[in-house]
């Protein structure tokens, strides 16, 4: 015989009260529910929240919001790179924000230029090649000069004596598959490009900066706090950190060093 007014032993009733208000208004599955929740909610676990809305009647969404499914992407192995550049507007001028993000752990690099030239494009990409813990394979970019040669020059006598451009003789050289998208197509490389709108929502949108060199501080703070403590719902609610970690268990193999050595020391 169970209790004749079941309860939670987690949650506390206002807790309880809270969960059930949310989920009624919102609408949201399971696990973005706990995602929102689970600051304002430190004891809630996937498992006492889902006994919650069973006890409550709400554990199943109204069948009108889960007759659409989602079309699935191809499954990709760790090491597929999106890059992209944009512009950081300030009082004192601008700057040229490269930015790397892996399509599968989400872990993200960026660094500042004054032009986005192609020495800079390729200058970027060595770099990233040596921040990322693992092998990187591809490399997925817009048509940008940073990145490759105008369509029209990429045959002819101009190719054939100057070779190829100078990002694509890094990409060879490391053994990775350049990629471009579709020219005047920018939202095929969305990754960098949400990415890229993320940081500055985060910062120049919000912040006010006395010189461009509290805007960069600023930028590689958030980076970092987005790779080692941001939870993210594409992650099933880990950090690219912690993705990065389990690909270190399943598959050493394709890393160049232990993934811990980037965790930051106390005076980084």
């Amino acid at each position: 015989m169970g209790p004749k007014a079941p309860k939670s032993t987690v949650l506390t009733p206002a807790e309880e009260a809270m969960v059930v208000a949310f989920r009624q208004k919102t609408l949201l599955p399971l696990d973005d529910v706990l995602g929102c929740l689970k600051d304002a909610i430190p004891n809630l676990s996937r498992s006492a929240l889902h006994r919650c809305l069973q006890r409550h009647g709400i554990s199943r969404l109204p069948v009108e919001e889960t007759a659409e499914r989602r079309k699935r992407f191809k499954t990709y192995e760790i090491g597929y790179v999106h890059i992209d550049s944009c512009e950081l507007r300030h009082a004192d001028g601008k700057l040229v924000m490269f930015l790397a993000i892996d399509r599968v752990s989400k872990f993200t690099y960026v660094e500042f230029h004054d032009s986005a030239g192609k020495m800079a494009g390729s200058a970027f990409l060595q770099n990233v090649i040596e921040a990322f813990p693992y092998k990187i394979h591809t490399v997925l970019t817009d048509n940008g000069m940073a990145f490759a040669d105008l369509p029209k020059n990429r045959d002819g006598p101009s190719r054939r004596f100057l070779g190829p451009h100078i990002f694509d003789r890094v990409c060879l050289a490391n053994g990775i598959e350049h990629r471009l998208t579709k020219p005047y197509h920018p939202w095929t490389n969305g990754q960098a490009e949400r990415m890229n709108r993320t940081i500055k929502d985060a910062t120049l949108k919000v912040f006010h900066y006395e010189d461009l060199e509290s805007l960069k501080a600023h930028v590689l703070a958030f980076v970092t706090a987005y790779n080692f403590a941001k939870h993210l719902k594409a992650l099933r609610w880990r950090t690219p950190f912690q993705v990065i970690c389990e690909a270190w268990t399943k598959d050493p193999s394709i890393f160049k060093i232990n993934p811990h050595q980037l965790i930051p020391g106390p005076y980084t």
